[in-house]
């Protein structure tokens, strides 16, 4: 199993080294359309709707960059990829940008060769039950049968976790969201465990809510984010401050129904008129329009606008935001400064 672990991640690490010879920013320009990956199916982070047009909170992200780069933010390639697909999609250059609830750990952004651009969304490990098992404690778990998403780091997190408090378990391997609720409902496994906005996402889909319970422990840090290959810092820098504006506009107030009063009168705080291009030259620092960030906000709206639209208190998952807060709300958010 471990020479299987190595091996795997040796032949990822060296796709990436052969993937970045090429300036990302210029093939997606000669594409004209940006590649991105998505789950293969999340509800309220990225699903197709009703007429195949995919949308949620990751989706935004995607959708954002492709409004800075191309300015069209329906310019936009989704390639869905699985716990054990994504980062091969990646390093091998078959997709620009995943943007798929990946958490930032130290291995895969130094061993597996790429390069976090950010937290989009900070979260934690949880356990979902249905409500008939009895059960109000992940402690209580001792001997059940778990189902997993193979290739995640939900699956280390779960064995120190039940290793820890002395108890057992059986696992259930799935490889996709649909595979693992599929199974779940089918009574396959007793709990399925993954992001707890994850399952927030997951029971919004079922038929009754209601008679699933999430379990109160949170067993482990997730911040999870947008991720480029090591290489090409250009790129890497274009998609970072693409998530720093929808940030740094929500704690600004900039919204999608003031944005265009206030890039046609830029007012007196200069940093919103640098985010909007109004003044400076931030756009040309990387080879983008003046006004690069002004679209990628028009796309979708800020951060708190995408959060509470796809997966906030007033949407069927139902989150709230949390640690998902502006800085100045007690949460996590933060922007560096545009200037």
């Amino acid at each position: 199993m471990k020479k299987t672990v190595i091996l795997g991640a040796l032949t990822v690490a060296g796709l990436a080294a052969g993937a970045t010879g090429a300036a990302t920013l210029d093939d997606v320009k000669a594409r004209g359309s940006l590649n991105c990956g998505v789950s293969t199916g999340l509800t309220g982070f990225s699903a197709p709707d009703a007429n195949g047009v995919w949308q949620g909170f990751d989706v935004a992200v995607c959708r954002a960059v492709a409004a800075a780069v191309l300015g069209d933010p329906m310019a936009v390639e989704f390639v869905p990829t699985t716990g054990q697909t994504r980062f091969t999609a990646l390093a091998s250059g078959e997709i620009d940008v995943l943007a798929r609830n990946t958490t930032w750990t130290f291995s895969r952004d130094v061993d597996l060769k790429f390069e976090f651009i950010g937290v989009n969304y900070y979260d934690g490990q949880g356990f979902m039950v249905p409500k008939a098992l009895g059960v109000s404690s992940a402690k209580e778990l001792d001997g059940a049968t778990v189902c997993i998403q193979t290739g995640t780091t939900t699956e280390l997190n779960l064995a120190d976790f039940f290793r820890v408090n002395n108890i057992s378990y059986e696992p259930v391997p799935i490889e996709t969201n649909a595979e693992a609720q599929q199974q779940y409902l089918a009574g396959a496994c007793d709990v399925y465990t993954t992001d707890a906005s994850g399952l927030a996402a997951t029971r919004a889909s079922f038929e009754a809510p209601g008679d699933h319970v999430i379990l109160p422990e949170i067993i482990s840090k997730e911040p999870l984010g947008p991720l480029v290959r090591h290489g090409d810092s250009e790129w890497g820098d274009i998609v970072r401050w693409t998530l720093n504006a929808l940030v740094a506009a929500e704690e600004y107030g900039v919204t999608s129904a003031n944005i265009g009063e206030l890039s046609a009168a830029p007012g007196n705080n200069p940093e919103i008129n640098r985010l909007l291009g109004t003044e400076g030259e931030l756009g040309a620092m990387f080879g983008l329009e003046a006004d690069w960030a002004k679209k990628a906000i028009m796309a979708n709206g800020n951060y708190g606008e995408i959060f509470e639209k796809t997966i906030g208190e007033n949407t069927p998952i139902g989150l709230s935001r949390g640690l998902n807060a502006q800085w100045t709300e007690g949460g996590l958010l933060y922007s560096p400064p545009f200037r």
